[in-house]
């Protein structure tokens, strides 16, 4: 019975290794990956690509207008302070950084750039300077809401 059993190994090592020593030269002969093979693979790529990348961009959008809520939370708390200790409102968010209220204005997210803020005159006649700040940039947010009202 031993016997047996062991003739049973050698025939499928035997076996075994011919696959593999077939598969081996195979290989060496023709090595590299099929058409089909790398098709598949791109697929497959292009797949996870569709299922992540509005992921990613839709992230971006909502944290530009986080940063677009904090800056201009930061603009009014700024105006605030300096109605508060002057009595009147700054002629300009440049006066804000001369007199330290700001270290500098705050590049809008949204138009990327520091000079599209829009700038909201009070609404009493004697009054002049900045009352409110808006953001340039025109269009909706991801909750329903226009930019242009924040």
């Amino acid at each position: 019975m031993v016997r047996n059993m062991n003739r049973k190994v050698s025939q499928f090592q035997a076996s075994f290794y011919s696959c593999f020593s077939i598969r081996m030269r195979q290989s060496r002969s023709q090595a590299g990956f099929t058409f089909i093979e790398l098709l598949v693979v791109m697929v497959i790529i292009a797949l996870l690509l569709s299922i992540v990348a509005p992921r990613y961009f839709n992230s971006i959008d909502k944290a530009k207008e986080a940063v677009l809520r904090q800056d201009l939370g930061m603009l009014r708390d700024a105006i605030d302070q300096f109605y508060s200790d002057t009595g009147s409102y700054p002629l300009s968010l440049e006066e804000l950084v001369e007199r330290s209220y700001l270290r500098s204005i705050p590049i809008d997210p949204l138009t990327e750039s520091a000079e599209t803020w829009v700038e909201i005159q009070p609404s009493n006649e004697g009054e002049e300077g900045v009352y409110d700040i808006r953001t340039g940039f025109t269009g909706k947010a991801k909750d329903g809401t226009y930019y242009e009202e924040w």
